[in-house]
C-alpha cells in the first residue's frame, strides 16, 4: 500500500502517519519528492485494513499492485539522486557520475597510478575490488583488509568516492567501514540474506544485475535492500549471458529506459563487463550515455596486460582520456553535464613523486 500525503503536510502529520502503520506491526517507509511525500507500506499481506484516509495532512490511500513496491515510480515519481555529506558529488542528478579505476587492487602503487590518471580525466569516483569472486578457486582473490585500506588512502589523497565489492557478510562489515558505496556484485544479486544486511548499511548500495536476471528480478533484488531501510540504491547494467561469443556478456541497453520507466533509482552502466573486451568498452560506453544511463563504471589500469584480473576489457589512461572528451559532448546534446577535469592535479601527484 501507498499512502500519499498532501503538497503542505507537515513533517508531523507524516511521523504521525508512520506511527499509526507501525501499530499495526507493519513497516512505513517515507518517500519525499519535490511536491508531496509518500509512505510506502511493507508486511501488510492484504489482511490487515488500516484507517489512515482521515489522518491529517493524508490525500489518499493506494493498493500498489506491482511485486516491488519501494522501488517503483508509484511510491516516489521524482528521480533518486544519491548525495554524499559534505561534498558536490551525487549519482542521478544532471551530472553523469563515472566511476573508474582497474578491476582489483593489486597494490599501493597500481591504485594510486591508476587513481591519480582517472582523477586527473575528471572520474569522482574510484573502482576497485579488495573481494574479487572469480569463478577458479585459484584466481587472484583480492587483498582483502590491505586493499580497503589502500583505498581509504585513494580516497584520502585524491578526494574520490569509493566504490568496491562485499561478496558475503564478513566483507560487507569491512567494505561499510571503509568505502563510500558498497557494491554487490552479479553473482550476489539474488543473495536475499545479503542484500538484507546491505540494506541495514548505512552507505549506499550499488546493485549490479544477476547474468540471467530479467527486470523484474533485478527491480525486487533492489526491493530487498531498500525493504530494510536503506533507500540509497544504484542500479547497474553489466551484460547478461546470451549464445553470443563475440564478446563476454550482452550488454543490454534496452534496460535503461525500461528501468528508468519504471523506478525512480538511478541506474548506471558497466561495458567493461557487459563486453568483456577492451576495443568495444568505449563504443557501448557512448551508446550508454546516448541512451539515458545515469553513469558509467569503467575499468581502467595502466598496465593491463600484466593486470591480475580482467585485463582485456580494462583501458589504458589514455583510452579513458579520450572516452570522457567523447562523451562529454554527447551528454551536452542531452542537457546533461560531465564532471569537470580538476583545474589542478597538485593533489594527484603519481605515487612515485611521494
Amino acid at each position: 500500500m501507498l499512502v500519499v500525503m498532501q503538497a503542505h503536510a507537515t513533517a508531523e502529520q507524516v511521523r504521525a502517519v508512520c506511527e499509526k502503520i507501525e501499530t499495526f506491526g507493519l513497516r512505513a517507509h517515507p518517500m519525499p519528492g519535490a511536491q508531496r511525500t509518500a509512505i510506502g507500506i511493507t508486511g501488510n499481506q492484504g489482511l490487515v485494513e488500516i484507517g489512515l484516509e482521515e489522518l491529517a495532512g493524508v490525500q489518499e490511500v493506494i493498493r500498489v499492485s506491482k511485486p516491488y513496491k519501494l522501488v517503483s515510480r508509484d511510491v516516489k515519481e521524482d528521480d533518486t539522486v544519491i548525495r554524499f555529506a559534505g561534498s558536490e558529488i551525487s549519482v542521478g542528478g544532471r551530472e553523469l557520475a563515472i566511476i573508474a579505476g582497474p578491476c582489483a587492487v593489486e597494490s599501493r602503487e597500481q591504485a594510486f597510478a591508476v587513481a591519480e590518471r582517472a582523477h586527473r580525466a575528471g572520474a569522482q569516483f574510484f573502482r576497485g575490488g579488495a573481494y574479487k569472486p572469480r569463478t577458479s578457486p585459484y584466481s587472484f582473490q583480492g587483498l582483502g583488509l590491505e586493499g580497503l585500506k589502500i583505498l581509504a588512502e585513494v580516497r584520502e589523497r585524491f578526494g574520490m568516492k569509493i566504490v568496491t565489492e562485499a561478496i558475503d557478510h564478513e566483507s560487507l562489515e569491512q567494505v561499510e567501514q571503509y568505502a563510500d558505496v558498497i557494491q554487490i556484485g552479479a553473482r550476489n544479486m539474488q543473495n536475499f540474506s545479503l542484500l538484507k544486511r546491505a540494506g541495514r548499511a548505512r552507505k549506499p548500495v550499488l546493485l549490479k544485475r544477476g547474468m540471467s536476471a530479467t527486470l523484474e528480478e533485478f527491480l525486487m533484488a533492489a526491493e530487498y535492500v531498500m525493504s530494510e531501510g536503506n533507500y540509497n540504491v544504484i542500479l547497474c547494467e553489466r551484460g547478461v549471458r546470451t549464445f553470443a561469443d563475440h564478446t563476454r556478456n550482452t550488454l543490454d541497453l534496452s534496460l535503461v529506459p525500461a528501468v528508468q520507466r519504471l523506478s525512480h533509482l538511478p541506474i548506471l552502466v558497466d561495458p567493461s563487463h557487459g563486453t568483456g573486451k577492451r576495443d568495444k568498452v568505449t563504443p557501448l560506453s557512448r551508446a550508454a550515455v546516448a541512451v539515458g544511463a545515469d553513469g558509467l563504471l569503467i575499468e581502467v589500469h595502466c598496465e593491463p596486460d600484466r593486470a591480475l584480473s580482467d585485463g582485456m576489457q580494462s583501458l589504458y589512461p589514455d583510452q579513458f582520456d579520450e572516452l570522457m572528451e567523447e562523451i562529454r559532448q554527447i551528454a551536452a546534446i542531452l542537457h546533461r553535464s560531465m564532471p569537470a577535469a580538476p583545474e589542478s592535479t597538485h593533489r594527484a601527484q603519481p605515487a612515485s613523486a611521494r
